[in-house]
Formats: C-alpha cells, structure tokens, sequence
C-alpha cells in the first residue's frame, strides 16, 4: 500500500523472524530471460536475470538496507576499515575464517586479486561491464592474519563498499578467456547458502539446492527452482500456481489477474530502477545531437509515464535526473528545455540539421529519417511506448520501425553490438548510484563500450563523474552528481522516461521477499510461514 502522502513504501516484503519461516519447501521463481552469461562482472552477464539466481550462491561482502545503506554480510566479511593516507585510502577486509568455496579453498587475498585485475581496465581482452572503482586500485597486499586483505586506492573512492560484491572465485578470472567463457552457461564454484543443482538450457531452468556446507545460518528453503517464460505468461502462470512470485512490472491487467487470485498478496515499493529510452548514437540518423535533441523534445514523456503507469494506482511522476530517482536524496530536475515536449523547436533542430519534410517524412541525402525501435517481444509496456513514439515522432515528421526480437537475444544481438536506434529498458537501480551509472556514461574508447549502449560520452562528463566519485562529503557529492547530470542531458544519448514502481505478486505466505525497493535480501531466511 501507498504512504498516507501518496509515496510508495521503501520496502514491502513480509519481513519475517527466522523462527517462524518453516523449514522446507521450493520457491518457483520466474526470470523474464534465460541467462547464458553467469559472469555478472561481463558486458552480457550485468542483468537482473543473473543477479537474482547468482545473489543465493555468490558472496556479496555488503547488503544494502531498505535505506539503501551497504551493511557488512557476517557470514563473509567481519568488518571493513577505511584509513585515509597520504594521497589515497586502504581498506582493510577481515574475512569471516570459515567463509570457503565449494572446492574447498577458503576466500581471500587471490580472489581480490583476480577480481581486481579483471576489471582495472588495463587489460582489453577483458569483456567487462564496468571498470568503476577497480581501475582506482593501486594494490592488494595480504594483511595481518590469514583471512586479512588491505587494499589501497590512488585517490579517495567514496564508493568502496560497492566493490567486490559479488566476488568471484580466482579461477574464474585467472585471464581473459576465463572471465568472458568460463562462466557460460555454467557456474564452476559457489559459495552461499545454496549451490546449484542444475541448469537445463532445454526446459530454461535453473534449480539451486540448500548446500549443506554453507556455513552460516542454514536456508530455509530447500530450493529455488528458476524459470524463464515470456512476461506475458507469467499472470497466467502464477494464477494457475506454477510459480510463487512474479514482477507485475507495469502491466495492469496482470495486475486486475493476480490480485483475484485466491491466497495472493501484491507487494508495492518505490523501485531503485528508472525507465528509459536509449537513443544510439553511432547510429547514422542520431549521430547529430540536433537530431537526439529533436527526438527527445517530439516524445511526451507524461504521456508516456501515464500509459505506462495507468491502472496500478502508483504516483505518476516523470523523472529528471540520470543517476537519482524521484525519492533519493540528492534529486534534482535537470531536464531543462529538453525535460519537456515540444514538438515546435523539434521541427526546427530537424531543419537546422538538413532534414527537410518531403510529404509525410523527413529526408536528406535520398535517406527518409527513420528509427529503428527495437524491444523484447512479451513485453507489453515497451510495445505501447514503441507504438506512442512513433506516433509522436510521426508528428515532426520522424518515421518510427517497431521491431520486436527475441527476449533471450534482446541484449546479445540488438542492444550491446549496437543493432538498434531506440531502445526501451530499465536500468537497474542500486546504493552507488554514481558507480553504477558510470560505466553507462563512460566516454567509448574503441570497441569498449562497458554498458554505454548510446556509444557517446565526452571527456567533460567523465571528469564530473571522476569528481563525484572521489568526493567523500554527502552534500558536496550531490552537488557534483547534479553538474555531471546536466552534462548527460546535455549531450541527448539516454530520456529518463520515470522511476519504475515495484508490483510484485507473491504467494502470501511468502516471508522476507517481494518488493524489495533498495533492500538485498538475505536468500537463507526466505521462506513460506506455512500452508496459503
């Protein structure tokens, strides 16, 4: 339910004592695409598919509370210390000693080591979805004790606890073609409350199983079974009980489905995740920023925030900012003139740019100004949005191509090679919102893109992010936050469309999971507090 002010709650997941989640049972669990990257460090393996499964069986040194606060997590990490030194910082890691993998070998110094390498960013070969905070390491040293690490920044990184969660074992980063193969479609070793059972790439599913040499408090569950269907089965799915929780996303009608189905709770929360449209700017019809700016000024984002958001009794607000969402702190609207729709100055960018209207639509060279609009098939959100888009951009005189591909090929083949011009997705939402984002902004160095889909940065940008990221004081990180996010508006490679609300239908009796908002749940306490 919705705070008395119309806000979403931080957080709607049955919380629930250990003591009264029983022991026992299977948790069906739907995934909106079957991974074939289990590396969630590569370019294709940061999605929220993989990060479900892989947060049951990898180490996450920190949690971040409903307050979006990175805690400590006992079962591998003791304590973590920051000391401020002569032009840089050393943390210094205290391991929880019977934190080990699943071949035996305990968790430590190497594991740091290849991690770090990995994804310094020095080394190319290394397909990597982020270098944000490993590229600021200068080195790893062993600490006093066995299970101590020290390492030491070249300058001061005020988002340090982001790093090594998740941590990977040595062997699957030991070198480049370890790190971009050795995870696909497998995952060699764990080390959580539960291991993997199997991964059937026939029927799409993925089946983790308590591990009984987890050493921390046991799992309540004795499996999660994952499962990839289309999104638009899910309702269906769930209302004939072949799974216990869905994401509701912003389908409506699936919504009206699961709330009659008997022994059912819908769990509301305001998301950390943000709905966009990627524009891809190495295209040869967005390589203009006069055209980007045109197309951001033709599409109505209220419009489209209220279609999107119709029937789910959920605030309707669009969002302003690239690396904060409406309810953090730190928010500022710096949209400016392209925050609002105007398909006037649109047309006249166009003119500006060469493209003249000849009949319905715009054309230069012999080119008709056409975009490709490209989206996962089952989605019926971005469907409408691509269908809205074209018949705003219809409007100043763009063609718009509605593209529906496969969603287990959405990002492999459309979204990273760049086979797109618009793209709708949404960006997932953590508490390092400027880490996060970074490598989504990060100017491209040739083929490496990190997660910079639009394929356009500047030097400027990456400037105001370093800037940000090496401050330490909350109020002065806001504001450096804010100067590089007018930058990003600036520049017209991504329209932040809103902040995604969390619908998330679960089985009643489901404890400790649901509409988590900034929250990383524990996978040992959920559970079911008994029969629905």
């Amino acid at each position: 339910m919705s705070n008395a002010d119309g806000r979403l709650p931080a957080s709607d997941i049955n919380p629930t004592p250990r003591d009264r989640v029983v022991n026992g049972g299977t948790l069906r669990w739907p995934l909106p695409e079957f991974p074939t990257q289990w590396n969630f460090n590569h370019v294709n393996g940061t999605t929220g598919a993989v990060e479900r499964v892989i947060q049951g069986v990898l180490p996450h040194l920190m949690r971040a509370d409903e307050k979006a606060l990175p805690r400590p997590v006992p079962e591998y990490l003791r304590s973590a210390t920051l000391e401020r030194t002569e032009g840089g910082q050393t943390v210094t890691y205290r391991l929880n000693p019977r934190a080990t993998w699943s071949d035996g070998r305990p968790i430590g110094y190497a594991d740091f080591v290849a991690q770090a390498r990995a994804l310094s960013g020095r080394d190319p070969r290394y397909e990597v979805s982020s270098v944000t905070g490993y590229s600021r390491i200068k080195r790893i040293e062993r600490g006093i004790g066995e299970h101590t690490v020290k390492v030491t920044f070249g300058g001061t990184y005020a988002d340090w606890r982001s790093l090594f969660s998740p941590l990977y074992p040595a062997t699957a980063y030991s070198g480049p073609h370890a790190f971009n193969t050795g995870w696909k479609n497998r995952m060699h070793v764990t080390a959580g409350p539960f291991r993997v059972q199997e991964i059937d790439r026939t029927d799409k599913t993925v089946t983790l199983v308590r591990d009984p040499a987890w050493w921390g408090r046991p799992a309540k569950l004795d499996r999660i079974v994952y499962r990839a269907m289309d999104p638009g089965a899910m309702p269906g799915a769930f209302a004939n009980d072949e799974i216990d929780l869905m994401d509701i996303g912003l389908d409506a009608g699936a919504l009206r489905r699961v709330q009659g189905v008997p022994g059912a709770s819908v769990r509301r929360a305001g998301g950390p995740d943000w709905r966009h449209f990627t524009l891809n700017a190495a295209s040869p019809v967005l390589s203009d920023t006069r055209v980007r700016r045109a197309v951001m000024l033709g599409i109505d984002r209220d419009a489209i925030a209220r279609s999107d958001l119709a029937g789910l009794g959920v605030p309707v607000r669009t969002l302003g900012n690239h690396f904060y969402v409406n309810t953090q702190d730190g928010y500022r609207d710096n949209s400016g003139d392209l925050g609002g729709y105007d398909p006037g100055r649109a047309r006249r960018l166009l003119d500006e740019a060469g493209w003249r209207l000849h009949g319905k639509y715009r054309s230069k060279d012999g080119r008709t100004l056409a975009l490709r609009f490209v989206f996962p098939s089952g989605v019926p959100t971005s469907e409408r949005e691509g269908e809205l888009a074209r018949a705003l951009l219809e409007r100043i005189g763009v063609r718009v191509d509605i593209e529906p591909v496969p969603a287990d090929d959405a990002f492999g083949r459309h979204v990273t090679p760049g086979n797109f011009d618009i793209v709708p997705f949404s960006w997932l939402g953590t508490s390092f919102p400027v880490s996060t984002m970074q490598p989504v902004f990060a100017k491209p160095h040739g083929d490496r893109l990190q997660q910079n889909f639009s394929r356009v940065g500047s030097e400027a940008i990456d400037t105001a992010m370093d800037r940000a990221i090496a401050e330490v004081d909350p109020a002065r990180v806001h504001v450096l936050v804010n100067r590089a996010d007018r930058l990003v508006w600036r520049q017209a490679s991504v329209l932040p469309l809103y902040q995604r609300p969390q619908l998330v239908a679960t089985r009643a009796n489901l404890a400790n999971l649901g509409a988590c908002g900034f929250v990383e749940p524990a996978y040992q306490d959920i559970g079911f507090t008994g029969p629905p």
